[in-house]
């Protein structure tokens, strides 16, 4: 009977190695991915115009950590290596667009709504993105709506944009891509921006004196000349 039972063991001992080696193969990190802000320096201008970026609000979708994969029946879902976004999605397009738009448009004042209290923008920017998503064999698609105020809160105008970025199928590639897409929104975004801080400029008074309205209304008196003539004068 002792002899029956050491056989035994050994089958229960290989097994238990085999399920741990399958847990330690399970337990590999997941990739995590952010967006790529891309070439945005930090501006020097303190004294540009005020700009309030917000609200920003992602489709509900989007409102997850794992990187959705556009399937080819339309469907989406998650990455096969559980590929996920490093923090939230939504603060990091919020951060890539701040940093953007600041530099292109080379102002300091540039903030994310909400506004503090004594920050009056020149121009409000309100973003909504319906659509941000890429899959293996599908490109990158970013389909967005703006809005822009002025400081009174008055409508200045709004657009519906779709842009599209091919890239290799990697979920590296894919965001990428995605990054890239949100860099070419904020220079749409500055090209509607500009005008509106333009219009809202006042022009320059000049600096040069008035001219006296009395001297302008003085005639001219032309300067006297002498007269020269051939003939003399003989006195006795």
């Amino acid at each position: 009977m002792k002899v029956m039972k050491s056989v035994l063991r050994v089958p229960i001992v290989l097994l238990l190695a085999s399920i741990g080696l399958t847990g330690c193969i399970n337990l590999q990190p997941a990739p995590m991915y952010r967006l790529d802000s891309g070439t945005s320096e930090v501006p020097e201008r303190t004294d540009g115009a005020a700009v309030l970026l917000g609200p920003i609000t992602l489709a509900d979708y989007l409102q997850r950590d794992a990187l959705l994969q556009r399937l080819a029946d339309g469907s989406l879902a998650a990455d096969a290596q559980k590929a996920r976004w490093a923090g939230s999605l939504k603060a990091d397009v919020e951060q890539l667009l701040q940093r953007q738009l600041a530099w292109r448009l080379n102002t300091q004042s540039l903030v994310l709504g909400p506004a503090g209290e004594g920050f009056t923008p020149d121009v409000q920017v309100e973003l909504s993105i319906t659509r941000l998503d890429s899959g293996p064999e599908y490109p990158a698609v970013l389909e967005a709506q703006w809005r822009l105020r002025d400081k009174a809160g008055k409508h200045l105008g709004n657009r519906l944009v779709r842009l599209q970025e091919e890239h290799l199928g990697s979920a590296t590639d894919q965001v990428r891509a995605q990054s890239l897409l949100l860099q070419r929104l904020s220079e749409m975004l500055v090209d509607a921006i500009e005008p509106a801080l333009v219009a809202k400029t006042p022009p320059k008074r000049s600096t040069k004196a008035p001219a006296n309205k009395s001297d302008e209304a003085a005639p001219r008196i032309p300067a006297i000349e002498p007269i020269r003539t051939d003939m003399e004068v003989f006195r006795f």
